[in-house]
């Protein structure tokens, strides 16, 4: 993945476990129009197991502790997911639900989160658009305003696994600015 020259480091999340996933293609190109702006490491959700509030305690899976440290050591996430039956993937899903522990507290809150949707259909993924604004919203999240990042056709707008719409490329790198803005305001209160 991108390795910028920038201090702000983000953390990239596919909602799809498929090889060829359009989902994955896509955030590796929003990795690709980072450039030195910023470093994007990806996370694999493929091994979180399935959220069960008895193993969410102090012994929890090494992959939910993995993904909630990445979470945490990072400025930034940027998530790209399929839709499937007009929402969200579950495995998708289930990630948010573990790294959304504890309630109201979690390594989610207050973390900007930048959050694009593909479908080969039409819309593009547009309604699962309305889950991921309710997940981050209640886990607390800095959700980036403006335009809903939707691919619709996305099998037309990737070769060879990489993202090569022109157009596309160009309304990522909207919602990319505005998330290195996001990022920058929250340093900013910080300071």
């Amino acid at each position: 993945m991108n390795k910028g020259t920038s201090d702000i480091q983000l953390l990239g999340i596919s909602g799809s476990l498929r090889r060829a996933s359009f989902a994955t293609a896509i955030l590796h190109g929003a990795g690709d129009i980072l450039g030195a702006r910023a470093s994007m490491t990806c996370f694999d959700i493929g091994q979180i197991p399935l959220y069960n509030q008895d193993m969410d305690g102090d012994n929890k899976p090494e992959s939910v502790v993995a993904l909630k440290q990445a979470i945490e050591s990072s400025d930034g996430v940027i998530v790209s997911s399929p839709e499937y039956n007009y929402g969200i993937s579950g495995v998708l899903k289930n990630a948010i639900d573990w790294a959304s522990r504890p309630g109201f507290n979690s390594v989610l809150k207050g973390k900007p989160v930048l959050y694009m949707t593909s479908s080969p259909g039409a819309v593009g993924g547009a309604r699962a658009q309305v889950h991921l604004l309710e997940l981050f919203s209640a886990t607390m999240s800095r959700v980036v305003v403006g335009p809903h990042i939707t691919v619709a056709a996305a099998q037309t707008k990737i070769k060879d696994g990489r993202l090569v719409d022109a157009a596309t490329i160009e309304f990522i790198g909207g919602g990319i600015d505005s998330l290195l803005r996001e990022i920058a305001a929250v340093r900013a209160a910080q300071s």
